[in-house]
């Protein structure tokens, strides 16, 4: 709007603010902006210049309102001058300048001088005061410095709208990235879809090639494609651009945030793509759209005058090219990366494959780059730890150096290690494991692991003696090696015999009771007290030893003690050789037998 305005409204302006009207109400007086209205209120004593007139038209008149004395306004006699000059009302404090600045120059605050000013009958507000104080301690604005490269030294890089598309399916939205190098002002634009960091890896590439060169440093925003923690003593650029500018030994240095002047020329490049290119032309595809651009840097761009270096591009970038750092021989690479963290089985998911880790990052996070080719895995300070060929979906790279040692069995050691581990047990298991395997083939393998697990209870000598006796025999297995262990086992020695404890009785005592009971045994047998047989009335006295004879009725027997010939002292009478009452078998006779025959 304000660059629409006119001088009879600019005079209008002017006019009222000299009757002391305030921005606002003069832009809503005017229907104007009131941003608008204080920028032309700013100029001061600029004057508008007359605009160039038609032949035959009357003047600008200024615009006329109610309360507003006709004529010329006059500027107001109360208007400050000066570095320090300022529009609408004059301060109240401008009445005692000299002596507000005299004590702001010795320091004093605010607070203090209207205390001081008010011992003198001077009454002035304290808001009032503080302003005009910071008006006092105002410099004036100091000119922009320009800051001009030598060639080849700098490029400066940012992204703007492009062209919409237009098709059948609707419309589409565009941008357009600009490079600009800063000496000859030679440009490079290409059309994207998004603002990616593959987009500005890949147009930043393809404006290398069309320079032919590298300049050494590159000039950015702080756009997130490039930049991931944007500082402006230290920002972090995205690791995939840091590559990138090794690759092609550039710098890449961001601005400061949201300051746009630190890259003046491409921002002075992008209003010139948007306002001579791209006005006002819509295309239908993306490829018609960098076609008409590529066209329009050679034939309009690249001859076109510079306002400021007043010389024609193409022929000040001829000179630049030989500056620019030389291309390398092959292009970057364009990966693809991303965190990955390693699982419980120690490999990262890549594309639907499967990649190993070394052991101590189980669990932890890792940076993994890719293409169609290489699989690689970089630590938190970006030193790579593993390089793998990309596979198929579904499959499996394994590297040997990422097994645990104890997740490796014996088996995919090798038959080869088993012999190695067997032949330091000694020379007789080495034969017999290397005659074993030659025997068994395939499946002495695990044989040999078996022979292996023996030395866990089992003494090297005692394997290396059953090992020579099996392969005397010429028998190659694992059975008949721990039979011949277990039978050269020592046998166990009993355990001593405790003469002392004292919980357990003496032996001497133990001695003794079975001596009492041998002879109290003894007593009974040789001793005992008359007594009547049952129905007979005959008395039977004792002996006097244990062979004398004893009386019954009708016998005599020489001992109550069974003979030798009878099978138990306890036997029944249906045993063989048991004696009876009403049987005749009597012992031979004696002299006692005679006696008391009838």
């Amino acid at each position: 709007m304000a660059n629409l305005l006119n001088v009879a409204m600019i005079e209008s302006i002017q006019a009222l603010h000299a009757q002391q009207w305030s921005a606002r109400r003069i832009a809503r007086e005017l229907g104007l902006d009131r941003g608008t209205v204080g920028k032309y209120l700013r100029r001061g004593s600029c004057e508008a210049k007359p605009a160039n007139l038609p032949t035959g038209s009357a003047g600008p008149k200024p615009a006329t309102f109610d309360g507003l004395p006709a004529g010329d306004p006059k500027p107001a006699s109360n208007a400050p001058t000066g570095s320090h000059a300022r529009h609408g009302p004059p301060s109240q404090c401008a009445a005692y300048h000299e002596a507000i600045q005299a004590k702001h120059e010795v320091g004093l605050s605010a607070r203090r001088i209207q205390q001081d000013l008010s011992d003198e009958g001077i009454t002035v507000h304290y808001d009032a005061l503080r302003r005009y104080l910071r008006r006092l301690g105002r410099s004036p604005a100091l000119p922009f410095r320009r800051l001009e490269c030598v060639a080849g030294e700098e490029a400066q890089v940012d992204f703007g709208t492009g062209a919409p598309l237009v098709t059948e399916s609707g419309r589409r939205k565009t941008h357009v990235f600009r490079i600009v190098l800063s000496h000859s002002r030679k440009g490079y634009s290409e059309a994207t879809f998004t603002q990616t960091t593959d987009d500005f890896l890949r147009a930043l590439e393809n404006a290398f090639r069309h320079f032919g060169g590298v300049p050494r440093t590159l000039v950015i925003d702080n756009l997130k494609a490039a930049v991931a923690h944007p500082d402006w003593f230290d920002p972090e650029l995205v690791p995939k651009v840091q590559s990138f500018c090794r690759h092609y030994g550039t710098v890449i240095l961001p601005t400061r945030p949201y300051m746009p002047r630190h890259k003046g020329k491409v921002e002075a490049g992008i209003k010139y793509v948007k306002n001579n290119a791209l006005r006002g032309r819509t295309f239908t595809s993306l490829a018609e759209q960098q076609r008409h651009l590529e066209h329009w840097e050679q034939t309009v761009a690249d001859t076109r005058i510079h306002g400021t270096t007043k010389q024609q591009v193409g022929k000040l970038f001829t000179a630049e090219r030989a500056a620019l750092v030389s291309l390398p021989s092959e292009p970057f690479a364009n990966f693809q990366e991303g965190q990955r963290k390693v699982n419980r089985d120690g490999h990262v998911e890549v594309g639907k494959a499967y990649y190993s880790a070394p052991p101590e990052y189980l669990g932890r996070t890792v940076w993994v780059r890719w293409d169609a080719r290489l699989v690689r895995l970089f630590n938190h300070r970006w030193e790579q730890v593993a390089l793998h060929l990309r596979r198929e979906p579904g499959g499996f790279s394994t590297l040997g150096e990422h097994l645990a040692a104890e997740k490796i069995s014996g088996l995919e050691r090798g038959a080869a290690w088993l012999l190695t581990k067997a032949c330091r047990i000694g020379p007789h298991t080495d034969k017999w494991a290397r005659a074993m395997l030659a025997s068994r083939g395939i499946e002495g393998t695990r044989v040999l692991q078996g022979l292996l697990s023996l030395t866990k209870k089992h003494s090297t000598d005692s394997i290396e003696c059953a090992c020579e006796t099996a392969l005397s025999h010429g028998t190659f297995r694992l059975r008949t090696l721990r039979q011949l262990l277990k039978r050269s086992a020592p046998r166990q020695e009993p355990l001593p015999f405790l003469d002392e404890h004292p919980i357990i009785r003496p032996l001497d005592d133990y001695a003794a009771i079975v001596a009492r009971a041998l002879h109290r045994q003894t007593d009974r047998s040789s001793v005992s007290e008359g007594f009547t047989r049952h129905g007979s009335g005959v008395r039977v006295g004792a002996a006097s030893s244990p062979d004398a004879p004893v009386a019954y009725q009708g016998c005599t027997t020489r001992s109550t003690r069974p003979r030798s010939d009878y099978p138990s002292a306890g036997c029944s009478s249906a045993e063989p050789a048991s004696v009876s009452s009403d049987t005749s078998s009597v012992v031979p006779s004696s002299p006692l037998n005679q006696e008391h025959a009838p």
